[in-house]
């Protein structure tokens, strides 16, 4: 059965758009910041996938967070955090998101483990030396003004490896490489990668034909995802995410300047950029969109949707000199 044969399930323009979010605690911690945010639109009839990664760091100016802040502020005040989180995406891609899929990733790390780990190609080896360590957060290292305490190195070498939950998790968050490694397009590609990753080993001989392995996944995902996808059509949406094929999934992400390289700014296209830290942001590193709309990120998606030539250099403004 096709995703498109179920009537029931929401579509724009034959599409249904799907916002993924990593939450950093538990799945039933409503104070969490959402550490990834994806938004997957499923074309369901000339399979051109697009998934987009939404830098965590976005400002929202009403309520006056950053985008992974939302879901906290909105469970805090109005009880919805999720809702909040669905309408700035939509405000930022110009999109409709449909629904939502949340995973922990303490649970990310119990089902990666669940499943006898995932097999993944790295592309690139890269080093992070500023991965955070898990109860290091606020450490005051006893006075150490770089906090070296409260970050790991963590390595991964080009090739074929295999990951246990916890090391696809580093995988999937590393921000700090140096390098192509170290932005949100390479980092969304490394999500993709783990996404497949886990997809195959579904559908892998050991896997799939194991009845009592198959029964523990299962009862493991309650307790690791959350989702507004109605209960009859879940099933369906899992079937065509197994079917997904990695060549029919444009992975893309938001270009944002590069604060270490002012100079490539005058001319590198950018639909981010990052302002002077002041009060209006609450004294923050934040990025928001060039121009201060969003004009240029939704002439963009709207090109990728329709399947034609959407380099961002064609849409993305550029930078002007002060």
């Amino acid at each position: 059965m096709a995703l498109g044969e179920i009537e029931s399930l929401k579509t724009k323009d034959r599409r249904t758009n799907f916002l993924i979010l990593g939450l950093g605690g538990p799945k039933n911690q409503p104070s969490s910041l959402t550490d990834t945010q994806q938004f997957f639109s499923y074309d369901h009839t000339q399979e051109r996938h697009i998934l987009l990664s939404i830098p965590r760091d976005i400002w929202i100016p009403n309520p006056g967070v950053k985008i992974n802040g939302l879901y906290s502020y909105g469970n805090s005040t109005e009880g919805s955090g999720i809702d909040l989180t669905k309408n700035a995406v939509t405000e930022i891609t110009g999109q409709p998101v449909h629904y939502s899929v949340m995973v922990s990733f303490e649970g990310f790390v119990r089902f990666v483990d669940l499943l006898g780990g995932v097999n993944v190609n790295v592309e690139r080896s890269f080093t992070d030396t500023q991965y955070p360590i898990k109860g290091k957060e606020n450490d005051p290292c006893d006075g150490d003004p770089e906090f070296a305490c409260r970050w790991e190195t963590i390595s991964f070498k080009k090739g074929k490896s295999h990951f246990d939950g916890e090391t696809a998790l580093k995988f999937v968050r590393s921000r700090h490489a140096r390098g192509d490694e170290g932005t949100d397009f390479a980092r969304a590609a490394r999500q993709q990668k783990i996404m497949l990753g886990i997809k195959d080993k579904i559908l892998s001989p050991g896997f799939f034909f194991n009845p009592q392995k198959i029964e523990q996944v299962l009862g493991l995902t309650a307790e690791v995802f959350e989702s507004d996808i109605p209960a009859e059509d879940f099933g369906v949406v899992v079937q065509a995410f197994l079917r997904t094929k990695r060549e029919k999934v444009q992975t893309n992400s938001l270009v944002a300047m590069d604060p270490e390289n002012p100079d490539e700014n005058l001319t590198k296209p950018a639909f981010l950029i990052h302002p002077a830290i002041s009060p209006l942001y609450k004294n923050q590193w934040v990025l928001i969109p060039v121009g201060g709309n969003w004009k240029a990120t939704h002439a963009w998606i709207d090109c990728l949707i329709k399947g034609n030539e959407c380099s961002p250099e064609k849409f993305a403004p550029k930078i002007k000199p002060n």
